[in-house]
């Protein structure tokens, strides 16, 4: 009997060990629910110091990952493994999640703030009365050019990217859409195209402009613009903030042809396992002067309105990162061009980088 009784101790020793491992597991990986809030984000695109001050404010654990593409973090939620809490996707991504049914609706009646965004950000077409995303950032595309090697009319356009003295020079951010888009806007063409023969006269004329491009990067165009390795570089207008902020000679042009408009929203996946968590997040940045601080860090410009009054002037005002509504007006926003033509776009731009080589 005793030996038997031993056997039931250890057995009970061996059980309470593994829930141990198992709560420790899930804690080290982002799931441990109530305690933790695991958050799916771009990169360096929250002021850490908030982050900070979140866990301290709420109690919560945050795990933080990053992706670099709306593709590769739709890839990683569908695919599962990690239960995110919190995801920031663009626009053409929320609307392919929200068909996938792949989000949680928002229930607004835990939201705290929503009335500090400005109305121009709330209500869109990729996610009608907000019903599964939270503003967080917006921004454009445009180009981003160095006075020292061209002038000011010189470099206005799409058009301009094509100019021969840009040889070797130019820089392009590493993105099909971005791409394939610049070219069909300086064609007059919209950037969602789904005209097969607009499309092949974008990559005819953007394979005529592989003697300017020295490189197709992503981060690194900060570096090499601040460090005047590069005359040009089409980005996005956050990143330019960034840039012009290290080099007074750096200047940022939406071109009048039109160009890409975006937003980021914050959304809650469907396989989120700290609702309440992520609630308290989107709250927590909802209030003004959080909005604020990530704004001026971060560089992008924010939807809320109470947090753009808190901002120095010199960004708040400035239209470069906060356009008139006649420049907005002829902007684009992507929108979901479904998997065929995705793949088209996405054809389209590695036949145009396999061009460059």
């Amino acid at each position: 009997m005793k030996k038997l009784n031993s056997l039931f101790a250890g057995i009970l020793v061996i059980i309470l060990l593994l829930f141990i491992g198992v709560g420790q597991l899930e804690r080290a990986s982002g799931m441990a629910g109530a305690d933790t809030l695991t958050i799916y984000n771009w990169g360096d695109y929250i002021d850490p110091a908030l982050i900070k001050a979140f866990e301290k404010e709420t109690g919560y654990k945050v795990n933080y990952e990053t992706f670099d593409s709306n593709e590769a973090m739709f890839t990683k939620i569908q695919q599962g493994g990690t239960a995110y809490d919190i995801t920031i996707p663009s626009e053409y991504m929320i609307q392919k999640m929200i068909k996938e049914e792949m989000l949680l609706p928002i229930d607004h009646s835990k939201l705290k703030g929503l009335e500090n965004i400005d109305e121009r950000f709330l209500n869109l077409d990729f996610d009608p009365s907000n019903q599964y995303s939270i503003p967080y950032f917006w921004g454009t595309l445009g180009i981003i050019y160095n006075d020292k090697f061209i002038n000011e009319e010189e470099m206005q356009e799409w058009d301009d990217l094509w100019r021969p003295e840009l040889k070797d020079n130019l820089m392009l951010i590493d993105g099909a859409r971005e791409v394939i888009g610049l070219s069909l806007n300086s064609l007059g063409c919209s950037l969602n195209s789904k005209d097969n023969r607009e499309l092949f006269e974008a990559s005819e004329k953007l394979n005529s402009l592989t003697t300017n491009v020295k490189a197709i990067v992503a981060d690194e165009i900060k570096m090499y613009m601040i460090n005047e390795e590069s005359a040009a570089a089409v980005s996005f207008s956050g990143e330019a903030a960034e840039m012009l902020d290290g080099n007074e000679h750096l200047h940022y042009v939406i071109p009048s042809q039109g160009s890409n408009l975006w937003f980021d929203n914050i959304v809650i996946p469907k396989t989120a396992k700290n609702v309440q968590g992520a609630y308290d997040f989107i709250n927590f940045m909802l209030k003004p002067e959080n909005a604020a601080q990530n704004a001026e860090y971060i560089g992008y410009s924010t939807p809320n309105k109470k947090a753009k009054v808190l901002l120095p002037e010199e960004i708040s005002e400035d239209e470069q990162f906060y356009p008139s509504d006649e420049t907005i007006s002829r902007l684009e926003v992507y929108e979901d061009l479904g998997q065929e033509y995705l793949g088209i776009y996405n054809d389209l731009f590695l036949e145009f980088k396999m061009y460059r080589k």
